[in-house]
């Protein structure tokens, strides 16, 4: 069981907080599509022959293919893979996107899950942002995509904002409870370095962002997601019951995937290869007259994981899950990982951020407000 990501390095505007790879200009669009295209081809054995169980339409804004472009990637994952019959399928998309007939178009394809990047139900907020897209187009498109019959959604939501009140935090979860959403994606803002967000933050031309506050909004997410019976089971995303996101969840627990397009980075269990975060590039990497890679430049970067490396990275990813760590997952790294993680845990048990659940250690609410940390100090380091 495996999955595919593919991203897709084009957006109609910049949000001010993205550092995500992306291209506000569709000058390469059609060139980019069909590098990606072949860029499938040369991968078709990464994942040595596992069936397919995912796609994951990422980017960038993946909303802006037409339909015929993303049946040319369905036409060829099909030529090389076998997907399976219940496969899960995400488009992320932007509201303004979202128009009735786009839906129409949609729904006519494979996809069957769409990742809504509303981020905020309050024009203030988009605005700082610099969403493309308006409240009203958020709630329409949400409101049409389950007309026509797109039950399996996600919308995305920013909290920490410094023009996020913590009254419209409130009123933008309870919208999605309005709206019977069965999953959801909450992301604290950040500034990160090189970002337009960063350079107004340095000039004074925005606010910083207030940590307590940030964490005030989490608890409040955490407290309304429990008493509306989501199950928080990723630090930054909740679900109904049957409504986790499989493809996340597959990357969460070490799953391989694939990952193709500028910037995509796939995993194998043993290794981890990233594309190179720049379009002009990746084009030139690709070669369309024979079937290798290009002899002007490798269009990736390959990592062979140590034991270390890959006990690092499970406990990075599990870590932030309800299923937590498992000393038994832990044990096949040998006795002096399961030996430094055990001595390295203690501290957080008695503290109360971490508690053991069935050979698994798992984070309590306290804890998940401090994930990234915990994570780091259980880190293999010596």
């Amino acid at each position: 069981m495996s999955g595919i990501y593919i991203h897709i390095p084009f957006c109609k505007q910049a949000c001010h907080y993205c550092n995500f790879h992306f291209s506000t200009s569709m000058k390469y669009k059609s060139e980019i599509i069909n590098a990606i295209l072949k860029e499938i081809e040369l991968q078709k054995n990464y994942l040595a022959n596992k069936n397919i169980k995912t796609i994951y339409f990422g980017g960038g804004t993946p909303s802006l293919l037409n339909e015929r472009e993303l049946n040319l990637f369905f036409e060829k994952i099909n030529q090389l893979f076998h997907i399976e019959k219940d496969a899960e399928i995400t488009l992320e998309a932007n509201p303004d996107d979202l128009t009735l007939e786009k839906l129409r178009q949609l729904k006519s394809t494979p996809i069957n899950r769409l990742s809504i990047g509303v981020q905020s139900f309050a024009e203030i907020d988009l605005k700082s942002m610099n969403r493309a897209h308006n409240v009203k187009e958020a709630e329409s498109c949400i409101q049409n995509a389950q007309s026509l019959g797109f039950n399996n959604l996600t919308v995305d939501l920013i909290y920490g904002s410094p023009s996020t009140s913590n009254e419209q935090w409130r009123r933008n979860v309870q919208k999605l409870f309005d709206f019977e959403i069965p999953h959801l994606s909450c992301y604290c803002l950040t500034i990160e370095p090189g970002t337009a967000l960063d350079h107004f933050v340095k000039r004074g031309k925005a606010q910083p962002v207030d940590d307590e506050k940030s964490a005030h909004q989490f608890e409040v997410l955490m407290q309304m997601m429990e008493s509306n019976d989501y199950h928080h089971y990723e630090i930054s995303n909740f679900a109904k019951p049957g409504n986790y996101a499989r493809h996340n969840s597959n990357y969460w627990s070490g799953v391989s995937y694939l990952g193709v397009g500028p910037s995509a980075h796939s995993f194998n269990g043993k290794s981890r290869q990233w594309n190179i975060a720049n379009n002009a590039l990746y084009l030139k990497a690709i070669d369309f007259d024979k079937n290798s890679i290009n002899e002007k430049g490798s269009r990736f970067e390959v990592e062979i994981l140590s034991l270390k490396q890959q006990y690092n990275e499970y406990i990075m990813t599990a870590l932030r899950t309800m299923w937590g760590c498992n000393l038994g997952k832990i044990r096949t790294w040998g006795d002096d990982f399961e030996k430094y993680f055990l001595k390295s845990s203690e501290v957080f048990l008695k503290n109360g951020t971490l508690k053991q659940d069935r050979g698994s250690f798992v984070l309590t609410k306290k804890g998940k407000l401090l994930a990234d940390n915990i994570a780091m100090e259980l880190f293999f380091e010596t």
